[in-house]
């Protein structure tokens, strides 16, 4: 029998990624620009016809293929990153009309700018692997050496400039998501990180 420990974590873990998918959809439905890797999916789902979830889903498995001569090693939580961000992206996006004027488009993109803040610290806090877009920014860290904040801004600034060039949605938004879901971030992970709580929590610590 599994563990409660282990049950609580798999489902934070499944609440993280869902509230992911439907957090890249309120920004999305803002239409006032969106994260990197999700411009670069909206650009190929707007060129191939295909869905915005399924090309998530492709996208992360293309990105997955990439560890190989990384030797990265996914976990349960990197595997279901790739199967299940698409499909809530798509449910949201199938349940949410497009905004129209700030004053809807803005309160829509912040409350999906916090949700995936409290989405990655659910899904990264559970501790069952990185995302697949996370360790190949840690495998690339590895075999070159540069440092993280390099490395990152790298893989994302191309992504960003191929989805752009292929129709995805780059604006203020895309800005907005690069300066603060780093600083939110901070603030959730902690929260949710189940490990250093049960550190902090232990006698003596």
């Amino acid at each position: 029998m599994p563990s409660l420990n282990l049950v609580s974590r798999l489902l934070q873990l499944l609440l993280g990624l869902f509230l992911f998918g439907i957090a890249s959809s309120l920004m999305i439905r803002a239409g006032i620009g969106i994260a990197p890797w999700d411009v670069l999916s909206q650009g190929i789902a707007l060129r191939s016809g295909w869905g915005f979830g399924l090309v998530t889903n492709i996208v992360g498995v293309c990105v997955l293929l990439m560890w190989l001569p990384l030797r990265q090693k996914p976990g349960l939580g990197t595997v279901l990153n790739v199967l299940l961000i698409g499909p809530s992206a798509q449910l949201g996006l199938n349940l949410l009309p497009p905004a129209h004027g700030l004053q809807w488009q803005l309160p829509l993109f912040a409350g999906g700018l916090l949700l995936m803040a409290v989405a990655t610290g659910l899904y990264i806090g559970a501790r069952f692997g990185p995302g697949p877009r996370d360790g190949l920014m840690t495998g690339l860290h590895a075999r070159t050496g540069w440092p993280i904040w390099k490395v990152r801004s790298l893989i994302e600034a191309s992504a960003l400039a191929v989805g752009w060039l292929l129709g995805g949605n780059v604006g203020w938004g895309t800005l907005a998501f690069a300066l603060l879901i780093g600083p939110l971030c901070g603030i959730t992970l902690p929260l949710f990180d189940r490990q250093r709580r049960a550190v902090v929590a232990a006698p003596g610590s």
